[in-house]
């Protein structure tokens, strides 16, 4: 079965709660026989209460309203976020605050789906990192935007300490040698919007390569937001902290 067909086809109303994050199978069985969940009608939109765990929907879009909380629903869940500072993307962070706490509960909560653990963010953002991040329980997407071997360009608005001019582009762009490979890494792209405002498009994912190449480069990075993954530019509606569920159009930008 493709994910076409996995998409449409049809599921108890106990297991498509619990499949979205909703707790236990018995957990979800309850909260639907206590008259705790709405399901909305896509003939008329009205709310209406179904008491039956065992009533069959196909759950993508089902829109639920679960103890007050309006959800609709996704087989694979595929968001962006505006990761604010002061935020790591673990699920077990060590100083900062865990970026899935700024997800609702039924998003930190959804079931692993064989060997991905729920939903995971894809690539790491370091704490002091801003920007656009993806995250998802897909792990076939996982793979594809992560996977350097796919060569997913990920763009970086760079805050420098010192002013630089195009030479700091010319040696990004030719690269620069890091620390624990003697190969050259080379931006994918480089421009230099302002003298303290360098626009760094990267194809790989060394950790903390940017910081490390400007440094390789001969200046230090002040600040650092990613902009854009692919074809995916954060949008400018998306305010810090908040997230939103990727749409066709967000997957065909990514090439997925």
């Amino acid at each position: 079965m493709d994910k076409a067909e996995q998409e449409q086809h049809t599921m108890q109303l106990q297991d498509i709660l619990f499949a979205q994050g909703f707790g236990t199978r018995r957990v979800c069985a309850g909260l639907i026989q206590q008259g705790h969940v709405l399901v909305r009608s896509a003939a008329t939109g009205e709310w209406q209460p179904c008491v039956d765990a065992g009533t069959e929907f196909e759950p993508e879009g089902l829109r639920l309203r679960v103890q007050g909380l309006d959800w609709v629903c996704h087989v694979r869940a595929c968001i962006m976020l505006h990761k604010p500072a002061g935020i790591e993307c673990s699920q077990k962070p060590s100083a900062w605050p865990s970026v899935y706490t700024l997800l609702p509960a039924p998003l930190r909560q959804r079931p692993n789906k064989g060997a991905v653990q729920g939903v995971q963010a894809v690539g790491r953002l370091d704490q002091d990192t801003t920007g656009l991040l993806l995250l998802t329980d897909d792990g076939q997407l996982i793979h594809r935007l992560a996977s350097p071997k796919h060569d997913v360009p990920k763009v970086y608005e760079v805050t420098l300490k010192h002013p630089a001019d195009t030479s700091l582009c010319a040696k990004l762009l030719a690269g620069v040698v890091l620390d624990d490979d003697p190969r050259p890494v080379r931006a994918a792209a480089c421009e230099l919007a302002d003298p303290l405002h360098l626009r760094l498009t990267l194809t790989g994912g060394k950790y903390h390569q940017v910081k490390r190449m400007v440094a390789a480069a001969g200046n230090r990075v002040e600040a650092l937001h990613r902009s854009q993954i692919g074809g995916l530019k954060l949008p400018p509606d998306l305010a810090v902290g908040q997230w939103r569920w990727l749409q066709a159009q967000d997957l065909a930008l990514l090439g997925v």
